[in-house]
């Protein structure tokens, strides 16, 4: 079907180098890529990839220097006049940006200017490429903003970044990208940290309004399955080169290349509760590693995901993984809430007293047992993060009673709730803003121990961090070495070396594994699961991902609207929910059928 259609974007044997104290480091070598006329093309890849310097490339938005063009050439084809974008002057280019070629980019706070309305941002555009008058170009807008299913246009259009939900700021940033009707349009990991009801809404319209409009979408993600069902072709990338490409069926059923079957394979859905993620590496190097799926089932397995996940089922070997029996470990909670409630004020009179209230947490009871992993699952806004943060008592209960062992966190004095710290830890979602950048990672998690008096001497708390650091898979040698000098999943160990130097019988994980690669994701599963049997902690793991939530968790609760919705077995919970909103949570997360 492609072949009919007429090329819009052609990247040709790109080759791209960086250069840094007076060294030049390849980021792409010949990359070739097709989008044609009314096409999804999908560039799929890790982290490093090169995937986003490719799309970074087209519009001409890498700085150069550092960035240097070695080798080939974007044609850009417009009424069949084709314009090499690398020789492109800046006037061309800049007719080119937002008009002809537009871009939605990952992360929309930083994107959007964070003092500006939604509305004024999204009518600059319009001003600037056409010859609307301002009341035309907000007619526009609020018009643009119903097309994008925006609640209240209006009311958008006035509101400031912050204001909105991360889903209805992804909106207003496709808004504003579609404001001029381009004819490409590059979405680069537009839906990565999002929910996956909101991330299943944002990807239907995006295909909604390329079928619509017959743009080409360049679209970049690290996650084949988020592309499964929207995509006409498949473009895999590792390590600066394109690996393979196929039609959409053709990836998903006849996989080619190592790295693509790993992709495929590195998925928690797949596997049951406690079974060893395969990583990338166990498909490079055949043989290495025991975890690997059974060569000839590796595609098949993937793709069963498919419709049913009650189709995927424990093994008595997933079952005797897990460090307790959650039969023993029901018997001694260690944790008990009863009616907890924390409310925020949303409005205050003249005065300054509280006239309405969001209710972050709204009456909850439950208890988590030692040795037990319980998983919280809900979208943005639910209050699973507010939960996770009362039970460390890092928020400040409105009412309600939270229970440690025999002893209330609510009433607990400062030097007593310091103490109790050595026994309860959070690993946060993002590690690079919860390390110092001014401080050597070995030096962060020697402060953790040196401000609980443990270690005489600098030197045995620094033989102790080595420990730590090996533990999770790092070198003695990174002791001295920043955080900017990590890749994320090498960061995310880190925070997992400092959370557990105490040796901490409660952690919370608050979505620590949302924004890695599906490998690097897995690496990380392991390694909690590994360290979990060997410190034999009890633990919150807090996701929007019910998959990962089903493979890393023994029970799972389903929060909404900051109330429990759901509670139950992480098999029975995943395979049977029984409630509608669970129902629609499973639904809308991404399937690797076709």
């Amino acid at each position: 079907m492609s072949q009919s259609r007429s090329p819009l974007l052609q990247v040709a044997a790109l080759s791209v180098a960086f250069q840094q104290h007076n060294a030049t480091h390849n980021a792409l070598q010949r990359v070739s890529v097709t989008v044609n006329k009314g096409e999804l093309v999908a560039v799929v890849g890790e982290s490093g990839s090169g995937k986003s310097v490719t799309s970074l490339s087209v519009l001409r938005l890498l700085p150069s220097p550092p960035a240097l063009y070695t080798h080939g050439h974007i044609w850009y084809t417009q009424n069949n006049n084709s314009l090499d974008l690398l020789q492109a002057t800046p006037a061309q280019i800049r007719q080119l940006r937002g008009k002809r070629i537009a871009m939605i980019f990952q992360e929309p706070m930083t994107s959007l200017n964070p003092v500006r309305t939604c509305g004024s941002q999204v009518m600059e555009a319009l001003r600037q490429h056409t010859a609307l008058s301002r009341k035309q170009a907000y007619t526009q807008t609020i018009h643009l903003f119903t097309q994008v299913q925006l609640p209240d246009p209006e009311r958008i259009f006035k509101s400031y970044p912050h204001q909105i939900s991360g889903g209805q700021k992804q909106r207003a940033m496709i808004a504003m990208a579609m404001s001029c009707q381009p004819e490409l349009l590059i979405c680069d990991e537009p839906t990565t940290a999002l929910d996956v009801t909101v991330q299943k809404s944002i990807l239907q319209l995006i295909k909604q309004l390329q079928q619509q409009q017959q743009m080409g979408v360049l679209f970049i993600t690290h996650d084949l399955g988020v592309v499964a069902e929207i995509a006409d072709r498949i473009v895999v990338m590792y390590k600066g080169q394109v690996v393979e490409e196929g039609t959409t069926h053709d990836i998903f059923t006849q996989p080619q290349h190592p790295y693509t079957q790993a992709l495929l394979a590195c998925r928690p859905a797949l596997y049951p509760r406690g079974q060893r993620l395969p990583v990338v590496s166990d498909f490079l190097t055949p043989g290495e590693s025991s975890s690997l799926p059974d060569e000839n089932n590796t595609v098949s397995v993937a793709l069963t995901i498919a419709s049913s996940p009650a189709s995927i089922t424990t093994t008595e070997t997933a079952s005797n993984s897990i460090s307790d029996n959650i039969n023993t470990v029901e018997a001694t909670p260690l944790i008990t809430v009863t009616n907890l409630e924390v409310w925020y004020p949303r409005s205050r009179n003249f005065f300054g007293k509280a006239t309405a209230y969001t209710k972050a947490v709204n009456d909850v009871s439950f208890q988590i047992y030692e040795g037990e992993t319980l998983g919280l699952v809900g979208e943005s806004g639910c209050g699973k993060s507010t939960l996770g943060r009362a039970l460390l008592r890092l928020v400040a209960p409105t009412s309600g009673e939270i229970t440690f062992g025999n002893e209330s966190l609510n009433h607990m004095s400062e030097s007593r709730l310091k103490e109790m710290r050595r026994q309860m830890q959070i690993i946060f979602q993002d590690p690079y803003s919860s390390l110092n950048p001014r401080k050597p990672i070995g030096s962060a998690i020697a402060e953790v121990l040196k401000v609980h008096g443990i270690g005489n001497t600098e030197a045995q708390r620094k033989t102790m961090v080595i420990e730590l650091l090996q533990k999770v898979n790092l070198l003695p040698e990174h002791f001295n070495r920043y955080p900017h000098e990590f890749s994320g999943g090498q960061r995310q160990r880190i925070v997992i070396a400092r959370a557990l130097a105490l040796q901490p019988s409660f952690v919370v994980c608050d979505e620590s594994v949302s924004a890695l690669d599906v490998s690097v994701q897995a690496q990380v599963l392991n390694l909690l699961n590994d360290l979990k049997k060997e410190f034999r902690f009890t633990s919150v793991f807090i996701s929007h991902d019910l998959s990962v939530v089903k493979y890393i968790s023994d029970r799972i609760m389903v929060m909404n609207k900051g109330q429990i919705e759901e509670c139950g077995p992480a098999e029975q919970v995943y395979n049977h929910p029984k409630s509608s909103y669970t129902q629609q949570l499973i639904a809308a997360a991404p399937q690797l059928s076709l």
